[in-house]
């Protein structure tokens, strides 16, 4: 049968040209390429498409639709569909409208997006982290940050409406394509924002609503461009917060204050269109004047007080109180209290008054001074010991201080403070009084004669009598009898001989005999000697009983110089 089917099929030269031809053009058909196809038929929800050479495909009626909705089609319409495969398992080819759309619209937004130029699409979608945008066949991505200039609460009115995108990011390969919405209407403001801001100019009074608060100030919406109004351009007065002013849809009227030709940024001023109440500020509050204020904030360095609106002053944490020093200004003021307050200093320039309290209470130094003049006795507790000298508690919660040089007339300060220990009360003379300084001197040792008056009737050579008052291995100090003076003896001027030098042969309490061997004023110490006086007794007596030269010993000598005293004591 196949030979004779081989006999009989025997076509001409032109039957084989048609052959060819038709082998040809459907071999033109490559699979994975966009095609144009006829519409023949439509059944249900599908078009049956004519793509040449009796191929025919089926496409759903949905793909021909934009953003998903199906579009108008008839029999007869001409369409580009993609071609995914010739011929399947029924025979037919295997086409997609989607995929077409896709390839085309691929092909044109890579044109558009070189150029930089805007694409149309519409929202139809909404994924994690934004929105997916039909761009005619293309899918893309609209992240949530670029949908709007401000975020946008509700996107239902956005959705399934033909608006302009800007493409961010195109990536064929993977078929990634990102737009934005946000650009395209910043592009717009922008442009509307240099027509508005040119029509603007500074010193302009114009009527704003107020769009948004915020802690710093309040944006004001000028018809198509916002302007910042600081807080403190607000009001003269201070403002803690704007909505103390300023709610969120007031109408109000600014001034334009300064205008930035680059940024285009626009700040706005209240207070402006008032007048100024710092204009002759000197003659309003004089130095020295006092007067009545409220407080109005509270800050580690010190407490605003408002004297009248738009005027405050400082008081420093320094003249709040003339005794509590290092105390927080909230311990001693707060916030609303009505205050009575002295004028200090007074700058326009800078706007600021600087403000008194203690000022206005009485000086407790000048107050000390009229209860305790100087020369009166004090007493108080030691609160603190320094290595200059000691503060000493005194009346109204101030101190007053005994320098190391008031503490002893003859021992050094840095000695003499040892004795002493914090607590402890002591009596001291008031010595000066310094109002304008705080200060307050004392002295202790003048609470004992001065020594350099005791001083004036003993000279060189005169003896004296003292009392031991203390043994060291160094010799013994003594009290001279009648007076408050006090002498070391040192331990080589105890005897003439030297066997005698010992301080443990004197115990406290002992009366001794010496000699004056110096007298210093200014230093108020005056040094004796037993040694001395027994070597200018010793020198006395062989003056009066004779020499050595004559034959007499020298116990003979003092023991007729004995003898001759003890009866001259008798006959008294």
């Amino acid at each position: 049968m196949s030979a004779e089917v081989s006999k009989d099929f025997n076509p001409s030269r032109e039957d084989f040209a048609a052959l060819l031809a038709e082998s040809l053009a459907k071999d033109d058909l490559f699979e994975g390429s966009v095609v144009k196809g006829k519409i023949v038929g439509i059944e249900k929800d599908m078009a049956i498409i004519d793509v040449g050479l009796k191929m025919e495909g089926r496409v759903a009626l949905k793909e021909f639709g934009v953003g998903g909705k199906p579009g108008d089609l008839k029999v007869g319409d001409t369409v580009e569909v993609y071609l995914e495969r010739v011929e399947n398992a029924l025979g037919e080819a295997v086409l997609s409208r989607d995929k077409a759309r896709r390839e085309e619209s691929w092909t044109r937004l890579e044109r558009l997006y070189e150029k930089g130029e805007k694409v149309t699409g519409v929202i139809f979608n909404k994924v994690k982290g934004g929105f997916t945008v039909d761009l005619d066949g293309a899918v893309a991505f609209l992240p949530g940050s670029q949908v709007d200039i401000r975020p946008v609460r509700d996107i239902g009115p956005l959705m399934h409406q033909q608006q302009p995108f800007q493409i961010l990011k195109m990536d064929r390969r993977r078929g990634n394509i990102v737009v934005s919405r946000r650009s395209v209407l910043e592009e717009s403001r922008a442009e509307q924002r240099t027509e508005i801001v040119a029509r603007l100019a500074e010193g302009q009074i114009i009527d704003g609503l107020v769009k948004n608060i915020t802690d710093y100030g309040a944006f004001i919406d000028l018809g198509g461009i916002d302007g910042l109004l600081h807080v403190t351009d607000m009001a003269w007065r201070r403002v803690n917060h704007p909505s103390e002013i300023l709610n969120v849809g007031d109408t109000v009227k600014v001034q334009i204050i300064r205008i930035n030709p680059e940024t285009q940024r626009i700040s706005l001023g209240m207070k402006q269109l008032q007048s100024d109440p710092w204009s002759a500020i000197e003659a309003k509050y004089p130095v020295g004047a006092r007067v009545k204020g409220t407080v109005t904030n509270i800050a580690d360095y010190g407490a605003f007080v408002e004297l009248e609106p738009g005027v405050e002053g400082l008081i420093h944490v320094s003249e709040m109180s003339w005794t509590k020093k290092n105390t927080h200004p909230g311990k001693i003021v707060s916030t609303s209290q009505q205050v009575e307050v002295q004028v200090l200093e007074v700058d326009p320039q800078k706007r600021r008054i600087s403000l008194g309290l203690k000022q206005t209470q009485e000086n407790p130094w000048d107050a000390f001074l009229t209860q305790h003049p100087k020369g009166s006795v004090v007493e108080g507790p030691i609160r603190n010991i320094t290595e200059f000298g000691l503060f000493i508690g005194l009346d109204n919660g101030i101190d007053g201080m005994v320098h190391l040089s008031d503490l002893d007339w003859q021992k050094a300060g840095d000695e003499v403070i040892k004795d002493y220990k914090k607590g402890d009360n002591v009596k001291a003379i008031v010595l000066d009084v310094d109002g304008s300084k705080e200060r307050i001197s004392l002295g202790v040792k003048q609470l004992s004669g001065d020594p350099a008056d005791a001083m004036a009737k003993y000279k060189k050579g005169d003896a004296v009598t003292g009392t031991v008052t203390s043994v060291s291995d160094a010799g013994i100090e003594v009290k001279i009898a009648d007076s408050e003076l006090t002498s070391f003896i040192k331990r080589a001027d105890l005897s003439r001989d030297r066997s005698e030098q010992r301080p443990e042969r004197f115990n406290v309490g002992d009366k001794v005999d010496a000699a004056v061997v110096s007298v210093d004023k200014a230093a108020r110490r005056i040094a004796v000697s037993i040694k001395a006086l027994e070597l200018a007794e010793e020198k006395q007596a062989v003056a009066q009983y004779g020499s050595t030269d004559s034959g007499a010993s020298l116990g003979d000598i003092f023991k007729a110089a004995i003898k001759k005293r003890e009866g001259a004591e008798d006959a008294e």
